[in-house]
């Protein structure tokens, strides 16, 4: 299902013209109505016409988070107060937050990009939208909201928490799609079970999930527990929100808007861009941006770019799923490990839930790390012989996966916390400042 066939299936040659004549127009925008990219570009020496084909956007500096606090409150706002219609804002858990301002053309743009990534979902005006990301500040609500509306569907905005009501709700209001954090969709369809309801009766027919990391297994999980396709959304408070990437039916990766967005892929380390199908730091760029245009981003994510048509027809770019990031990552005895490659070790295993916890200490000179899992029902109630080869054995696949040595803590069912936002998986107990 294509909400704009037109761009949605563009040939590359048309697109990249597009995105160019876009990408003049954002840095002649930024460069003359923000006093920021106008010294910074100058101290560089690189100014707006420098930018004659879509390879020089390499030419210009990468922008960080640290660049948008600095920034912080409406630093990067390109246009007078009176044309920002809406703000909102990261939670600023690690230093002043950072702001986003639209205008009203940016929010219809928003809206545009979540309207795609519905209809790749299948999700249209005849369907009922239950949206469990948290409205306020946080985009995850809003993002899907605008989308909604624009597609025509019925959205239900309950937000988070209220797990029993939001059960009672799918079923009653006859939910066909629903927008949730992995775990959160996960915490959701066991507590149905737990009050003998199947979540496969509640008939939906999509899910759409974002906001923290997962993994393959993870979604087959999802799609198990409801017996619904589980597609994956991704976005940024720093680039607009949810709806810069999303997978179509054939879930092999995320579409990009990329009249919208245009994407780089680079090495964490140098800074160059890295070419199709290699692994590195995503790095953004709005190129249709109104209110506070930010060109070159690094997100941290960690993906890699295909340009190889889909078999959905789209010929957009797709980036794989986001396997970890540039600074969440764990560095134990100098490997980077992601709790992604710990997720996918533990649910080969078996007779284990998806919810999990990673304490790395350090109580002498060397780094441990302790997973703490909860074994399934049937497995707490069957011995100490059985729970401690399952952790051995988890302890094993979690070593073949990482290459490190870890020890492994089978817990009781529900007792380790759930989440209604990103699900916490790290706890870092060393002092590493």
């Amino acid at each position: 299902m294509f909400w704009n066939e037109k761009i949605e299936c563009m040939s590359r040659e048309e697109l990249e013209e597009l995105q160019l004549k876009k990408l003049q127009k954002t840095v002649k925008l930024a460069f003359n109505k923000i006093p920021y990219y106008n010294k910074k570009y100058t101290d560089c020496g690189v100014f707006p016409e420098d930018i004659e084909t879509l390879k020089d956007i390499e030419k210009l500096p990468f922008i960080t988070k640290d660049d948008l606090r600095e920034s912080y409150p409406y630093g990067l706002f390109a246009v007078d107060m009176k044309d920002i219609k809406e703000i909102h804002s990261s939670s600023g858990t690690t230093g002043k937050p950072v702001v986003s301002g639209y205008t009203r053309k940016d929010l219809d743009t928003w809206a545009e990009t979540t309207a795609r990534g519905l209809g790749m979902m299948g999700v249209g005006e005849n369907d009922i939208i239950q949206n469990t990301h948290g409205y306020g500040l946080f985009t995850g609500g809003f993002g899907v909201h605008y989308g909604s509306h624009k597609v025509g569907a019925t959205i239900v905005p309950i937000s988070t928490g209220q797990t029993r009501r939001q059960i009672e709700i799918m079923k009653d209001f006859g939910v066909t799609c629903l927008i949730a954090t992995p775990s959160y969709g996960i915490h959701l369809a066991e507590v149905a079970e737990d009050d003998g309801i199947n979540p496969k009766d509640m008939n939906l027919k999509a899910i759409g999930f974002g906001a923290e990391m997962w993994s393959e297994e993870i979604r087959q999980k999802l799609e198990n527990l409801f017996g619904a396709p589980a597609y994956n959304i991704y976005g940024l408070t720093e680039l607009m929100g949810p709806g810069v990437g999303v997978e179509c039916s054939a879930q092999k990766g995320l579409h990009i808007a990329e009249d919208i967005y245009y994407p780089e892929i680079i090495d964490s380390t140098t800074g160059k861009t890295l070419g199709e199908n290699q692994k590195g730091e995503l790095v953004l760029t709005n190129l249709e941006r109104e209110g506070m245009p930010i060109i070159r981003f690094r997100t941290k994510d960690l993906t890699s770019l295909t340009y190889e048509p889909c078999e959905c027809g789209r010929t957009s770019a797709r980036m794989s799923r986001i396997t970890g990031r540039a600074d969440d990552m764990i560095k134990v005895k100098g490997v980077a490990i992601f709790p992604s490659q710990i997720e996918k070790a533990l649910l080969k295993v078996g007779d284990v839930e998806p919810h999990y916890l990673i304490i790395v200490t350090r109580p002498g000179t060397l780094d441990q790390i302790e997973v703490k899992v909860e074994a399934s029902k049937n497995l707490f109630f069957d011995g100490v012989k059985e729970m401690v080869d399952i952790q051995s054995k988890i302890a094993k696949s979690i070593e073949n996966e990482t290459g490190i040595r870890v020890k492994v803590t089978l817990v009781e069912p529900k007792s380790l916390p759930r989440y209604e936002g990103k699900a916490k998986r790290v706890i870092d107990k060393r002092n590493l400042h």
